[in-house]
C-alpha cells in the first residue's frame, strides 16, 4: 500500500484541459497526461481495499492498486509490466474508457474516485517515451496460421495474443487503414491515430500481418456502413488458407429513425460524418463529405457518439450546435445506490464545455425542408407519467438546421459478414457463440470464433479488449490443445 493515510491528505488531481476556444481551433488532443509527480500525488489516494472493487469493475482486470503503488514507489516500468499483463493497449483505454474502475472505486462512496485511467494514461505514456514498449516477437512458431476479421480494439488484441503464442496471424480490415472504429469513429482530439499507427508498428515486428482494402464476404450497400476495400476475400478461401478465423468486425450497422421528411438532403448517420472528418484529418480527400462549416448543426442523440459530433462540428466551424436527447435531464447520482455500477446519469463530456445547447426530454417528430434540403426538424416536449415518458400536447417547436446528424446507435453488426461464413445469429443479429471457460467464443461453424462487437454488440472499448484476449485464449486451445494465454 502506498500510504495508509493518503487519501485523507491528498485530493484529486484531474489532467489539464487546453481552454475551449483554444482547443476547438485543431483537431488533435487537447487534454494533457498527468506529470510523474501529479501522478504520485494520484496514486497515493488509492485505499488499498480489502476487496478491489475498482479491478472487478474493470472489464479486463487491470490489477489496479497494484499498479497504484508501483506509481507511488516511482517503480514506472513494473507498473507498465503490471498493466500490459491484462491489457494490450492502455494508451487507448486511458484516453477514450468512460472508466468503470471509477465508478467501482470505494473512495467513490464518499469522495471523488481516485484518477485510475489518468494513471493509467501516465504509465502506457512513460513507457514510450523511455522505450520500454518494444516488440515481442515468440520464441518458436506453432506452424498454425489465423485469420482475423476486422482490426479494431477487439482484433488487434486478439491478433497481438495470438502472434506472441507462435501462431502466424493475418489481419483484414475493410477500409484502407488499420484501426476500425478506433481509426474512424473516434475523434482525434480524443484519440489521435498516432496511437494506433505505432501499435501496429510493434505488432508487425512481431509477426502479424495486415492486409487493407480487403472486404470478407458479400457486401450490401444498403448497410450503411463505410467500406473503402479494393478486393474482396471469400469465407471459403479463408477456411482453406487458415486454421481458424476470427470475426471482430465492429457493430457499425447505425439505428434508422423513419420520420417524414428523412430522405431531405442534409441528414446523416453520425458514423458518415465523423469517418469523413477523420479521413480529413488523415490527408485524405474525401469527396461529398457532409460539412458542419457555417451550419446550424442538430444532433440527435445522448451518448458518447453525439458528443464526438459536437466536437467535430465546431471544429468544422459550425454557426450553432443542438444535441436533442429524449430522456430529462437527470439528477446526479445517489453513490450509495449506484456503487459500484456505473450511474445512469446525462453524458457530460468535453465537448459540452465548447458551446451549444442540449434539448432534454426533446422528440424529434419531422424533418422540415425546401428545395429537397433540410431547413428544421420539429419536435414536441415529453414528460414522465405514470413513470413513462409520454409527448405533452402544445409543446410543438421547430428548431433550425442545415445538418441534422443521427447519433442513436447501432443496430448489430455488418449483417453480410456472419451471412456470408454462415454463422448462427441470436434475436439481435449477433454472432451466437458465448464466452465461458470451455468453448467460448466458438460459433456453429467449426474453427470460426466471434468476439467484441460481433458477439456481445456495440460497447466500450474496454469490453472488446477483454474480448479479443479471451478469444486468443480459445482460439489457443482449439489449435494446441492448451494455452498458457491469460484469459
Amino acid at each position: 500500500m502506498s500510504k495508509i493515510t493518503g487519501f485523507l491528505e491528498q485530493g484529486r488531481v484531474s489532467e489539464p484541459y487546453a481552454p475551449a476556444q483554444e482547443r476547438v481551433a485543431y483537431s488533435g488532443e487537447f487534454v494533457r497526461p498527468l506529470d510523474a509527480a501529479q501522478a504520485r500525488l494520484q496514486a497515493v489516494r488509492c485505499m488499498d481495499c480489502g476487496i478491489p472493487f475498482c479491478s472487478g469493475g474493470c472489464p479486463v482486470h487491470n490489477i489496479i492498486p497494484d499498479f497504484n503503488n508501483l506509481v507511488y514507489q516511482d517503480d514506472w516500468k513494473d507498473a507498465l509490466e503490471n498493466l500490459h499483463s491484462t491489457n494490450n493497449f492502455p494508451e487507448f483505454t486511458g484516453r477514450a474508457c468512460p472508466a468503470p474502475c471509477e465508478a467501482a472505486c470505494v473512495l467513490n462512496i464518499s469522495d471523488d474516485p481516485v484518477g485510475i485511467k489518468s494513471i493509467e494514461l501516465s504509465i502506457i505514456e512513460r513507457g514510450w517515451q523511455e522505450g520500454w514498449v518494444r516488440p515481442e516477437p515468440p520464441a518458436e512458431l506453432s506452424g498454425h496460421a489465423v485469420a482475423v476479421v476486422g482490426s479494431g480494439p477487439a482484433g488487434l488484441a486478439a491478433a497481438q495474443q495470438l502472434a506472441r503464442a507462435g501462431h502466424r496471424v493475418t489481419v483484414f480490415e475493410k477500409n484502407d487503414r488499420i484501426g476500425g472504429l478506433l481509426r474512424y469513429g473516434i475523434p482525434d482530439f480524443k484519440l489521435e491515430k498516432r496511437h494506433i499507427d505505432r501499435r501496429v508498428e510493434q505488432m508487425e515486428a512481431e509477426g502479424v500481418t495486415f492486409r487493407t482494402g480487403v472486404l470478407v464476404g458479400e457486401w450490401k450497400e444498403s448497410s450503411g456502413v463505410v467500406n473503402l476495400s479494393r478486393k474482396v476475400v471469400t469465407p471459403a478461401e479463408l477456411r482453406a488458407q487458415f486454421s481458424a478465423v476470427l470475426l471482430a468486425g465492429g457493430a457499425e450497422a447505425p439505428r434508422e429513425l423513419e420520420l417524414p421528411g428523412r430522405d431531405l438532403a442534409g441528414i446523416h448517420h453520425a458514423m458518415q460524418f465523423l469517418t469523413a472528418h477523420n479521413r480529413s484529418v488523415a490527408g485524405d480527400a474525401v469527396a461529398g463529405a457532409p460539412s458542419a462549416q457555417g451550419k446550424q448543426v442538430v444532433v440527435i442523440g445522448g451518448g458518447d457518439t453525439g458528443s464526438d459530433c459536437i466536437g467535430t462540428s465546431w471544429r468544422q466551424g459550425a454557426a450553432g450546435v443542438t444535441q436533442f436527447i429524449r430522456r430529462p435531464d437527470l439528477p446526479g447520482p445517489d453513490r450509495l445506490l449506484t456503487w459500484p455500477d456505473m450511474p445512469l446519469t446525462a453524458v457530460y463530456s468535453s465537448s459540452h464545455e465548447e458551446g451549444g445547447e442540449r434539448a432534454f426530454a426533446t422528440v424529434p417528430k419531422e424533418f422540415v425542408g425546401e428545395g429537397g434540403r433540410v431547413t428544421g426538424v420539429r419536435t414536441v416536449q415529453a414528460g414522465l407519467q405514470g413513470g413513462q415518458l409520454a409527448e405533452v400536447p402544445g409543446t410543438e417547436r421547430v428548431y433550425p438546421a442545415d445538418l441534422v446528424l443521427l447519433a442513436i446507435g447501432f443496430e448489430r453488426p455488418v449483417a453480410h459478414l456472419l451471412e456470408s461464413f454462415g454463422v448462427a445469429q441470436d434475436r439481435r443479429g449477433h454472432a451466437l457463440a458465448g464466452d465461458g471457460e470451455v468453448g467460448g467464443h466458438v460459433t456453429s461453424v467449426p474453427g470460426v470464433f466471434a468476439a467484441g462487437d460481433v458477439r456481445r454488440g456495440a460497447s466500450l472499448i474496454v469490453w472488446a479488449i477483454r474480448e479479443g484476449r479471451q478469444a486468443a485464449r480459445a482460439i489457443d486451445q482449439f489449435l494446441m490443445g492448451e494455452s498458457r494465454l491469460p484469459r
